[in-house]
Order: C-alpha cells, then sequence, then structure tokens
C-alpha cells in the first residue's frame, strides 16, 4: 500500500510543480509583487518538484511565505474611492445590514459607492414578514434608473442581495402604490440624479401628499434648493402637473436633473443670518376654494406678529388634475438673509392610509391646521442651524461626495436617530468620518425671551437659548461621475 501511495506521489510531483509554477507566476503578474527567494529558489531548478528529497510541506510553507503580502493587503482596511469615484478592493466586498430601516437610502449610497450590499432580517419576526408594496416599487424604479444591477430577494421577501450597476438617467416612468406618498420615493433620489449618464427627466404617479412623508410642495420648495446650493448646473425643477390625495390618489409630477460632472468644493455653509421672508402654498383639490383661503388666513394670523415680509398663495385644482380624492393642505418655508431655509407642512389626510382607523379619520378644519404649520415653522426656526432638519442627510452626503476639500455645515441639535444612523452608513460606504464641534454663542442680552416671541427674535441671531448647534466638517472623497465621462 505504502509503495503503491509513493509511485502514485511521484508521478503526480512533477505535474504539481508545474501547476504550482504557473500559479505563482500568475499571482506574481496580476498584484506586481516581487518574488520571494526561497520560492525563487525552488522554483528556479527545473527538476525541483521530481526530486523526492523535496517534500510538499515545504512548497506549502514557501507558498505561504509568499502569499503574505497578498494576504495582508487583502485583509487590510479597503482605501476611501479614488477620483474616478470608483474603488476596485472595496468594490467586491458586500456591506451587510440588518432590518428595514433606511432601505432607501442604503441603495442610493451603493449605487454611489459601487458597493454590493445584503440585507437581512426585512420584518422577520412581524405577522406580514417581508418587503412591503411601496418598497418593492422603489427597487423596481432603481433598477429603472440604473443599468446591469443585479437584485436578488428571498422567497420570504427578508432578505434581498443588491449589486450595484450604472446609474443612466434619461426619461423615466413608474406609478407608485397608494401607500405612500411621491416624496417618499423621490426624496432619496435627489442625492442619485444629478450623477446618471444622461439628464433625468422622472414621471412619478401617485399620492402628491399623505399626511405621513415629506409632500412634493416641501421637496420643491426646501429639498431642491438644498440640491442645488451643490450643483454647477442650473435646471433642477420639480412641476406637479396633477394633484393626488389619499385614499385614491391620481397625482403626477415631473422632475428634470441634469447630469453634472462633480460637485462644488470647498462648501461652507455655517451662517445663519436672520429671517428675512416666508413664502408658503395652500393648495385645495376636490373641496371648496374657501377652504385655501382659510389656510392662509389662519397662518398668517400667527406669523404676521414676528415679519412682515409674508406671502402664502393658493393653488386650487380642478377637473383631472384635481385627482381622486378631496384634501387640502399648507406647507411654509422661511428663508434667512444667508440662504438658510426652514419648512413646516400640514395636511388634512390621515396619519397612515394603510390604518383601519384611516376611513373614520376626520380631517381637522382648515383653521387648525394654518395654525399649526405655523407653529411647526416657528419650531424648526427655533432649532437653528443652517439646514432643515428633514434634509440634513443630502447635505452631509453631498459633502462627502464633493471633492478632496474640506467641507463644513452648522446642524442643530440634538441629532435624531435617522441622522446618527446616515452618517454611520456614509463612513461604512465611504469611510469617510465628520468631526463634530459644538458652535459656542454669546447671548447678546442678559434676557431670556420665552414662549413663540423667543422663535422668531433668538433665531434672527442663532438658535433659542437651551438649543445647541453643531459645526460638522469633513473631507470630500474627490467623487467623480464616471458615467457621464463615459457617454
Amino acid at each position: 500500500m505504502n509503495n503503491r501511495d509513493g509511485c502514485r506521489d511521484a508521478a503526480f510531483k512533477p505535474a504539481y510543480g508545474r501547476l504550482l509554477e504557473v500559479l505563482v507566476m500568475h499571482i506574481q503578474f496580476s498584484f506586481s509583487m516581487p518574488p520571494i527567494s526561497g520560492v525563487a529558489a525552488l522554483l528556479g531548478q527545473k527538476k525541483a518538484a521530481a526530486r523526492p528529497d523535496v517534500r510538499g510541506e515545504e512548497f506549502v510553507a514557501a507558498l505561504e511565505l509568499w502569499l503574505a503580502p497578498l494576504h495582508r493587503l487583502i485583509s487590510s482596511k479597503p482605501p476611501a474611492p479614488t477620483s474616478d469615484g470608483v474603488a476596485a478592493p472595496r468594490s467586491s466586498r458586500v456591506l451587510a445590514f440588518t432590518g428595514a430601516a433606511h432601505l432607501r437610502h442604503r441603495l442610493v449610497l451603493s449605487l454611489l459607492s459601487r458597493r454590493p450590499i445584503r440585507i437581512d432580517g426585512i420584518r422577520a419576526d412581524d405577522d406580514e414578514p417581508g418587503l412591503r408594496p411601496h418598497e418593492v416599487s422603489f427597487l423596481r424604479l432603481i433598477e429603472k434608473l440604473t443599468q446591469g444591477s443585479r437584485l436578488e430577494i428571498s422567497y420570504t421577501g427578508t432578505s434581498l442581495l443588491f449589486h450595484p450597476g450604472t446609474i443612466q438617467g434619461g426619461a423615466v416612468t413608474h406609478q407608485c402604490p397608494n401607500d405612500r406618498g411621491l416624496g417618499w420615493f423621490l426624496e432619496p433620489l435627489l442625492a442619485l440624479a444629478p450623477f446618471g449618464k444622461k439628464d433625468l427627466s422622472l414621471t412619478l404617479r401617485g399620492l402628491t401628499t399623505d399626511g405621513r412623508d415629506a409632500s412634493v410642495d416641501t421637496i420643491r420648495t426646501s429639498g431642491l434648493p438644498h440640491l442645488a446650493m451643490f450643483l454647477e448646473q442650473e435646471g433642477v425643477e420639480l412641476r406637479i402637473t396633477k394633484r393626488g390625495h389619499p385614499p385614491l390618489g391620481g397625482g403626477e409630477v415631473s422632475f428634470t436633473c441634469p447630469s453634472v460632472r462633480a460637485v462644488k468644493s470647498g462648501f461652507d455653509f455655517t451662517s445663519t443670518g436672520r429671517i428675512a421672508k416666508i413664502r408658503g402654498i395652500a393648495h385645495s383639490v376636490r373641496v371648496s376654494p374657501q377652504l385655501a383661503n382659510r389656510l392662509v388666513a389662519a397662518a398668517r394670523s400667527v406669523l404676521n406678529r414676528y415679519i412682515p415680509d409674508i406671502y402664502i398663495y393658493t393653488d386650487v385644482y380642478r377637473g383631472e388634475d384635481s385627482g381622486k380624492s378631496p384634501g387640502y393642505a399648507i406647507t411654509l418655508v422661511g428663508s434667512s438673509t444667508s440662504h438658510v431655509l426652514h419648512s413646516a407642512e400640514a395636511s388634512s389626510c390621515p396619519p397612515s392610509t394603510s390604518s383601519p382607523s384611516a376611513e373614520r379619520f376626520t380631517p381637522p378644519v382648515p383653521e387648525d391646521l394654518g395654525v399649526l404649520a405655523a407653529r411647526l415653522l416657528l419650531d424648526e426656526i427655533r432649532r437653528g442651524g443652517c439646514v432643515d432638519r428633514g434634509w440634513e442627510w443630502l447635505v452631509t452626503t453631498m459633502l462627502v461626495l464633493g471633492a478632496e476639500d474640506v467641507g463644513k455645515v452648522m446642524l442643530a441639535g440634538p441629532f435624531d436617530a435617522f441622522l446618527i444612523e446616515h452618517l454611520r452608513d456614509l463612513k461604512a460606504f465611504f469611510g469617510t468620518t465628520f468631526k463634530i464641534r459644538p458652535v459656542v454663542r454669546d447671548s447678546p442680552s442678559g434676557e431670556e425671551a420665552s414662549g413663540e416671541d423667543a422663535a422668531m427674535a433668538s433665531t434672527r441671531i442663532g438658535a433659542a437659548p437651551g438649543s445647541q448647534e453643531f459645526v460638522l466638517s469633513c473631507v470630500g472623497t474627490g467623487f467623480t461621475n464616471t458615467a457621464r465621462r463615459a457617454g
């Protein structure tokens, strides 16, 4: 038995030596690694593998020694993306997450960083586990906007694997389900739209206002200006073609965004300024036009005490453009002398269209909605900061995608759980860490205002007493839109 084994080993040794030589040469050529003297000496002899005194253990030990630098290279921390926006060693590593939270933004970050992601445990313990219809619809929308993306969803819908492709842009039309508003679909796409191969022309149909997600009015008046600050080109626009309220919807919007090569560098947004004007829009569909006027009157009754430059116009839709269900809403935006925007909104929609109580929901009267929207705006202004609460994630993302320069922005605290998790995701996808520094302000007077009077007065010189502001700074990754360059 031993003799036969020895003969078989001797017969295979020449082939084993040749295979080992080809393998080492291939690895050396692929990774440009210098040969180790021990392996070079063994491979330099033509009949080294056929010698009976050279055992396989020696080849294995020498090979492990030669591959040690390669092992350290693979197991080391992946570098930040290069100037072309793609990091080859990092792109093949799959990031793992758990739960359905932050699903949309993680898909967007996956496309921007070219890193595949795997998400497990999506509502695994719920009575109805797996992805919801609106989440599946968003995944289909991502497939329409990209080319080469691969998506694998488990049979139960509790796990998915996403391999990002190339952002295409172009003309895209998508029908959204009525369980979430169009703002839920459009909001994360603001960070994705400028980096397509072509200019994006996106048409979405569904609920323009649902009382749960950011309405299309808020995105148009507050979200788009935050995006435009980072773009060299103009042309970012959101047109509301039709209004759609729950439960039947019927709304339609058209979003256009130019394709850019890179975002602006050296972004510094740390000056709050003073609130100079307040603008707003009150709309009504399939109800009396007087309801919109009542919304405006109620909001002005609160805001007129603080600033005279207030203009809230009414937008009444009729016929097919008014959608399929009645409703009304108001959106307010405060603008400062340094172009800081703060927004708030209130609508007659139920908090959730899918809950059983939605059928028994009684819409509040317009006067209550107008006062509520005005007080929400004052509270948002009182927080301070240079970025509206709903768009802090967008500004921090654009800072990471900026040129290899320091970018700064001042945000109001305390940070919510969503922003904290988003900052962690930015570090996981791009390897970028923010430096957070608190802002110390000297009080201009020894008195402290209270109530609603403190909201506007204190914000004209910064945050209100008792609130805290922070300056977030980071070095950009030098992201470049390679898809546009290839086109």
